[in-house]
């Protein structure tokens, strides 16, 4: 406790004796759940949890969903975070497309994962190029085959689940018992005193319990008296969005909205009102990948593969855009933030950066397909090996990054967060989906809120 910068709370005691339980009793297959809500010191509590068995030379993993959340966990915790994919999966063989699960061989080892509530246990996008292609089945396989490995499991459940699932199932103690395992579990309800002075986490504790209690009418949220949550109005965005650019950077500035169309909307009126570009694309544009790519990344030891939500920074445009296959490509030198300012040479899709679909439609897919095979030589299996490696085939599709949908900004944190509470009918606001995806949206920021009309 001597690493906790506060005096901890009840609900956090618990957690501390639990986690000491569950790191010093050998119990076969134990798996520790730990379902922390905005506010209430989970980041802090796992910082210091992490530093203290670190320097008793407990083997700890720390793992998250994607580069962003890794990216995240490292910072606060003082110890290397990996993506869950980077850590659990290895190439078949070089240049293959498919990943099969790694062997294991920590011994005694604590695995701690945060954001665990995106973990999914169904089928995703090209999830099937690894391993099982159920993320979670694949964790736990990898986890205990190991010699007195064990898992720590950390989330939101207040957060969107999944795509595609009503719920998230690394935190649905049940489930995770369906594997054979001993789960315990940790809820953290009380939201700390230091907390307690923000707008933001008290708005987020506000939609927090009417989930809890199933009271969804539409959110009445409280902004008087608070100074890190406010409303701004059209007329005012563009102006706003400037001040916390000049003061905080574009990569700590972010628009949260519910649709790809309104995602597109704002970040044309972003990029003509306020970066004066002209250009469809320029160097110093952020953007952000909609689409799982293995194709890029093959020759790069610090990326398995480029995922969909990875966010990167162009910086140099080579050439003009070419159009081919029905589609506009250019050539980028981008870096990854997320990933130590790894620098990479791509093609990119230009017709997704402002597409109202999340990547390329099911025509634009089959199209390009087509033309591909029909101009590569030799029988169809030659010719599907040389699709691996087409590049054309294989662009990067992306998608300007000044603003996003909720699910692509989870797992990452902004200073300044706009949340676009525009175009929602008043019966959509009395939803559990909109409680939820309000609740994530205010939680991504760090320092301030913006609600948008």
């Amino acid at each position: 406790m001597a690493q906790l910068p506060y005096e901890p709370n009840d609900d956090q005691l618990v957690f501390i004796v639990a986690m000491g339980r569950f790191v010093f009793t050998r119990t076969e297959r134990a798996l520790l759940v730990l379902n922390g809500y905005a506010g209430t010191g989970k980041t802090s509590l796992t910082g210091a949890i992490v530093k203290v068995l670190t320097s008793w030379h407990h083997r700890c993993v720390l793992l998250a969903p994607t580069g962003r959340a890794a990216h995240i966990f490292t910072e606060y915790s003082g110890h290397t975070a990996y993506t869950i994919h980077r850590k659990i999966y290895r190439q078949h063989s070089y240049g293959s497309d498919t990943f099969g699960l790694a062997e294991n061989k920590h011994v005694d080892t604590l695995f701690i994962v945060d954001e665990a509530s995106m973990i999914a246990s169904n089928t995703a996008d090209g999830a099937t190029l690894f391993g099982t292609g159920r993320l979670l089945d694949d964790l736990i396989t990898y986890v205990y085959s190991g010699q007195g490995c064990r898992l720590l499991l950390m989330g939101d459940g207040a957060q969107l689940p999944p795509v595609g699932q009503t719920s998230s199932p690394a935190l649905d103690v049940a489930l995770l018992q369906g594997y054979g395992l001993n789960v315990g579990q940790v809820t953290l309800r009380q939201v700390a005193r230091q907390a307690q002075q923000s707008g933001i986490l008290f708005n987020a504790t506000l939609l927090r319990q009417a989930m809890e209690h199933d009271v969804l009418t539409a959110p009445q949220l409280q902004l008087d008296g608070w100074p890190d949550i406010e409303s701004t109005t059209g007329e005012w965005l563009m102006e706003t969005l400037s001040d916390c650019y000049d003061r905080d950077g574009m990569e700590q500035t972010i628009v949260v909205t519910r649709s790809n169309r309104r995602a597109s909307m704002f970040n044309t009126g972003i990029r003509n009102r306020i970066l004066y570009r002209e250009e469809l694309l320029v160097p110093g544009d952020m953007l952000i990948v909609a689409k799982n790519n293995y194709h890029w990344a093959q020759d790069y030891e610090q990326m398995d593969f480029v995922a969909n939500g990875d966010v990167c920074r162009i910086t140099r445009v080579w050439g003009d855009a070419e159009a081919r296959y029905g589609l506009q490509f250019a050539n980028v030198t981008v870096v990854f933030p997320d990933h130590d300012n790894l620098e990479m040479d791509v093609k990119i899709v230009l017709d997704t950066l402002l597409s109202d679909s999340p990547a390329l439609s099911r025509q634009q897919s089959e199209q390009l397909f087509n033309e591909v095979m029909a101009e590569l030589p030799g029988d169809k299996r030659s010719r599907y090996k040389a699709l691996k490696e087409h590049p054309y085939y294989n662009a990067l599709q992306v998608k300007f990054a000044y603003a996003v949908t909720c699910h692509k900004a989870q797992g990452g944190q902004w200073r300044n967060v706009f949340v676009d509470m525009g175009a929602i009918m008043p019966d959509a606001m009395e939803t559990l989906d909109y409680h939820r995806w309000l609740y994530t949206a205010l939680t991504r920021a760090t320092s301030h809120v913006y609600l948008i009309g």
